[in-house]
């Protein structure tokens, strides 16, 4: 089963949700402030070279910014990094997609056909 982490107001997590209906493909809804991507979905994918640290970064984001990660997310750690992922969903990157096996995060069509259809 296909999973989207999402917020409800995102714009570009509307944007997935309609690809994902437009092409049939079922899934399930998660509120990402609520329940996060399990740590070793993130793992896996910064592993796997599928995604880097700053790409699952919600580097828009008011917390990310508050925060002042900017320049800190370059020298920190995997595990440092995936503290703070799990410690608040807002600071990662959504929609976050996954089946457990594949992740995809934004919306970019390009990756979403390939990688979900």
């Amino acid at each position: 089963m296909i999973t989207i982490y999402q917020h409800p107001q995102c714009s570009t997590c509307k944007k997935t949700r309609a690809w994902f209906d437009e092409e049939g493909i079922a899934y399930e809804l998660k509120d990402i402030r609520e329940e996060r991507p399990e740590r070793e979905s993130i793992r896996q994918a910064i592993a796997t070279g599928n995604l880097t640290l700053r790409r699952i970064f919600n580097t828009s984001g008011n917390l990310y910014k508050e925060m002042q990660l900017k320049d800190k997310l370059d020298s920190m750690d995997l595990e440092e990094a995936l503290d703070l992922l799990e410690s608040d969903g807002m600071l990662i990157r959504r929609p976050f997609v996954t089946d457990g096996k594949q992740i995809t995060v934004g919306h970019d069509e390009e990756k979403l056909t390939t990688t979900w259809k």
